[in-house]
């Protein structure tokens, strides 16, 4: 923690003459920005299995016909075709898996009162008005101007950031799944793996849970989330246009 605490304090030392009092919120959307670029060819690898798993979906239905009812031997041989084309239905997740710590670690760093034994300094900076320690609801309660005053305005520019980010994906997940058609072909590949097809149909609903996630956290670590969900959909249409 004080390591971490020490990189975000440089990195807002290293924005202070651009962004001023916001230097270290900047420097929490740098540090997001340098973490997805780590796990950019993750990124682009999770798009080329998708790319492949759609190639594999005819073949995926003629597996399911050739197996009928029977589905443990359907899913048995969905796995062996996946793994002889080396095609994984999970690597998309391992991005997302690996952003975890960072937005753990903004989320203890900016919810601790000390670290190190040391008063946390962090817990001063703000973003016009609202704490990067603050959550909403201290906004609701009246904190920094009541939930109109300029810190209740940086909360609604984030939820609006965030529907608006997710009515994106979800019209995209929607489009996708229409081009690949609806009926056999796709449930065929969602049922390759127990509990995915269901993860599959929850997946487009999910980027609005962001919302709930951006009201709930400090507003640092909401800033991460903001901007890396931001981040995702932009990646996503490049990589999978």
């Amino acid at each position: 923690m004080p390591v971490f605490a020490g990189l975000v304090e440089h990195l807002a030392d290293l924005l202070q003459p651009l962004c001023h009092a916001s230097a270290a919120a900047a420097a929490i959307v740098l540090f997001t920005a340098l973490v997805r670029l780590l796990v950019h060819p993750l990124s682009r690898a999770a798009a080329r299995g998708q790319r492949a798993r759609t190639a594999l979906r005819p073949r995926v239905a003629e597996l399911r016909k050739r197996h009928g009812g029977n589905q443990e031997a359907f899913q048995k041989a969905v796995l062996e075709l996946h793994a002889a084309e080396k095609v994984s239905p999970l690597s998309g997740c391992l991005p997302g898996l690996l952003q975890l710590p960072a937005f753990f670690l903004l989320y203890h760093l900016f919810s601790s009162p000390a670290i190190g034994g040391h008063g946390n300094g962090l817990l001063s900076h703000e973003l016009l008005g609202a704490p990067l320690g603050g959550r909403w609801s201290d906004v609701l309660a009246g904190a920094g101007g009541g939930g109109f005053g300029s810190a209740g305005l940086v909360y609604l520019a984030l939820f609006a950031v965030v529907a608006a980010v997710a009515t994106v994906n979800f019209r995209r997940a929607r489009r996708t799944a229409a081009g690949a058609g609806a009926g056999a072909v796709v449930g065929a590949e969602d049922q390759q793996v127990p509990g995915v097809g269901a993860v599959t149909k929850v997946m487009p609903y999910l980027s609005y849970a962001t919302l709930v996630t951006v009201a709930v956290v400090p507003l640092a670590a909401a800033l991460y989330v903001v901007t890396s969900t931001t981040w995702s959909a932009v990646e996503r249409a490049v990589l999978y246009r």
